[in-house]
């Protein structure tokens, strides 16, 4: 009997909601925890999440994502690593400030950003560019040695830049990779064989749910019934 293709597998799980969310503030590097909301959307996820029987659990270092992270951790007995090359964009003058004040105060900057314009946030903040080079490292890290499956607890801006990165879109199209709500999560896959490491494939995208197997791929129909 052949075995199986041995497969890495990484899910990209943004942090329960937090007030500042709730007020469409920026919070970048402001280190703000999550709410009781949030509390439970993290412990909720965490049960799904489990299924993954996940391997290794990596957290940007800001509390949100931690707590969020620690849900799972209780569930699978692992301990949460951290990385702060997880954190969120550095939002400059922009962070603290909802939406309608940035927009107010600094409007062309702001909407050009909102745009995916890869300028720095907020004037001396990060540019996109920046988050995806730190984040990816973080990544790399943790993938170092690793098979399995690796649950990376980090933030909305953060995974849309990971994501448009690892799937190796122009920066002017990471705009198209819809963002993630609170709690919720991406996952990728790939093989382990030399050729197909760089070949990630985009599994499931905001999910609240494990993957189920895509049938009829091609107009094929299910593989196993042929």
């Amino acid at each position: 009997m052949q075995k199986p293709q041995l497969k890495q597998r990484i899910v990209i799980w943004r942090h329960g909601q937090t007030d500042w969310n709730i007020e469409n503030r920026f919070q970048g590097h402001s280190d703000i925890p999550l709410n009781d909301v949030g509390l439970y959307q993290a412990r909720r996820s965490a049960e799904v999440l489990a299924g993954f029987h996940p391997t290794k659990i990596v957290s940007s270092d800001l509390v949100r994502a931690v707590s969020t992270g620690q849900a799972l951790a209780d569930l699978v007995n692992l301990s949460v690593l951290t990385d702060r090359d997880l954190r969120e964009t550095n939002g400059g003058k922009w962070e603290g400030k909802t939406g309608e004040e940035n927009r107010a105060q600094d409007f062309e900057r702001f909407t050009r950003w909102i745009d995916g314009n890869d300028e720095p946030a907020g004037e001396i903040g990060e540019r996109r560019s920046d988050v995806a080079t730190r984040a990816l490292k973080a990544i790399d890290r943790a993938l170092d040695g690793h098979e399995g499956t690796l649950v990376v607890v980090t933030h909305g801006g953060t995974a849309r830049c990971l994501l448009g990165s690892i799937l190796q879109l122009p920066i002017e199209h990471w705009a198209v990779v819809g963002g993630l709500s609170n709690a919720a999560w991406s996952v990728i896959e790939r093989g382990i064989k030399p050729l197909d490491r760089n070949n990630w494939i985009l599994v499931e995208h905001n999910a609240g749910s494990l993957p189920q197997p895509v049938l009829g791929e091609e107009s094929g129909g299910d593989a196993k019934a042929r």
